[in-house]
């Protein structure tokens, strides 16, 4: 089975389609967070991009089962915005100038932290003072800061007082995601409820409020964001054994679900992206070189 190895990584470039050719058109940071906010956050990431002069240029993310929350600078909008788990592929057009530096929750810790039923946030983005209205100070002082680590010490002076209290079942939700993450074995919600001791419904309603998405949904994502990477770094040569190996029915099951998900077809998104990486190898070679033949 394929390993579900960097989610937790901060270079890790799981969920980010067609990386090497956003590699381009962005610049992408990211920053652990500090052992206060441990519990909730998972990490800071900012993402700059200046294409004055140039074509916008459309982003795509298969978005992990998390809360975001953005602090924006662009033309087009500014301010600080809870973003709720994004069942579908995320697409974000690039133009002119700007930047968002994130804070990235861990699965249910936005939830834990805010006590609020994160399925209320499923596919939508909402103005952070609509969630917490004590945020309005602190959008303003992370928007005025320029360097992400001063910006991350301005964020985690806020969330430091972490959840109100020791909340057992975002214990038990955040064991579960990270067993999702890290076991490819993992297919069928009934092998997480007979690991887990825990009731189909149960399992459910703790996703609902925590996550802001179903089990089987979280499953199925874990397994397109392997797809995805597998392919953009040339696992193309067999899909039959990729299929099987990411735990498809068949060919068949796994070409429609990452068609209907990622808007193209399996080999098709693995030559997009070997184009893409021979276009950044070729920039990289002495003028007159060219890429080797196992490259191309």
């Amino acid at each position: 089975m394929a390993e579900r190895g960097d989610r937790g990584a901060l270079t890790g470039r799981k969920g980010i389609l067609h990386p090497d050719e956003q590699a381009r058109y962005r610049t992408l940071n990211r920053l652990p967070a500090g052992p206060a906010v441990a519990e909730v956050i998972d990490w800071y990431w900012s993402v700059r991009w200046d294409l004055r002069g140039r074509a916008p240029y459309l982003a795509q993310v298969l978005p992990f089962p998390c809360v975001n929350v953005t602090f924006e600078q662009s033309e087009i909008k500014t301010g600080g915005f809870v973003n709720g788990v994004c069942t579908t592929k995320f697409v974000r057009e690039l133009s002119g100038a700007g930047e968002t530096f994130g804070i990235r929750f861990r699965a249910g810790g936005f939830g834990a932290f805010t006590g609020l039923d994160v399925g209320e946030f499923r596919d939508r983005t909402v103005a952070l003072a609509e969630v917490l209205p004590e945020a309005d100070r602190l959008t303003g002082a992370v928007l005025a800061e320029s360097s992400d680590a001063g910006r991350r010490d301005i964020v985690e002076s806020f969330f430091a007082r972490g959840p109100a209290a020791p909340d057992p079942n975002y214990d038990l939700v955040l064991r579960i995601v990270e067993a999702m993450a890290a076991d490819p074995e993992l297919t069928r919600v009934d092998q997480v409820t007979e690991r887990f001791a825990v009731s189909i419904r149960t399992l459910q309603r703790l996703f609902r409020r925590y996550v802001g998405a179903g089990p089987k949904w979280v499953l199925r994502r874990y397994r397109l964001q392997d797809a995805a990477d597998l392919l953009a770094r040339g696992r193309a040569e067999d899909l039959a054994a990729l299929s099987a190996e990411l735990g498809y029915y068949d060919q068949a099951h796994f070409t429609r679900e990452f068609t209907a998900e990622v808007g193209m077809a399996p080999l098709e998104y693995a030559k997009h992206s070997v184009r893409a990486r021979n276009e950044v190898t070729a920039k990289m070679l002495p003028r007159g070189e060219e890429i080797p033949e196992q490259f191309r």
